[in-house]
């Protein structure tokens, strides 16, 4: 017992304010707007009204925007303690986001084009791999803080 809570202890995360982690305050935003990109990407094919493309290519540049900023947050949790890098689903949950942000930055360039070619077929395939990557690196990031007690103040 003595020794898992002097583990968790060294588990803390390096981006922090006042002692609470900046990655997973920042994650939900993002997640947030890419599913509500795909939401209105789907809208927009089914209606074809311009409102549901300009809401996906609003969606998908806010973010972006605090997909960089969980990156960099994320970043320096995972390369700041080598206890956080050793977890066994730290690897694929940094490759899973970078290939996630990486999609959405492209999906927002390809949103910024005007609205049908912008959202049908390329918008919306890229839309639906980004939720489910998102949905694979979000299980993994839960499974780091509630399995392994990475950020987890005791």
């Amino acid at each position: 017992m003595q020794e898992t809570v002097r583990e968790q202890v060294r588990l803390r995360t390096t981006a922090q304010i006042a002692g609470h982690p900046i990655h997973p305050m920042l994650v939900p935003i993002p997640i947030a707007c890419f599913i509500g990109a795909l939401l209105t990407d789907i809208a927009y094919v089914a209606s074809a009204e311009i409102m549901w493309a300009d809401f996906s290519a609003w969606l998908l540049v806010v973010g972006v925007i605090f997909g960089v900023l969980a990156a960099i947050a994320g970043l320096t949790d995972f390369l700041g303690n080598r206890l956080v890098r050793a977890q066994t689903p730290a690897w694929p949950h940094l490759i899973g986001n970078v290939v996630a942000l990486v999609l959405a930055i492209v999906n927002t360039l390809i949103h910024s084009r005007d609205a049908w070619t912008s959202v049908w077929p390329i918008g919306l395939v890229l839309s639906i791999l980004t939720v489910l990557i998102l949905l694979v690196t979000g299980w993994l990031g839960w499974a780091m803080v509630y399995r392994h007690g990475v950020g987890v103040a005791r």
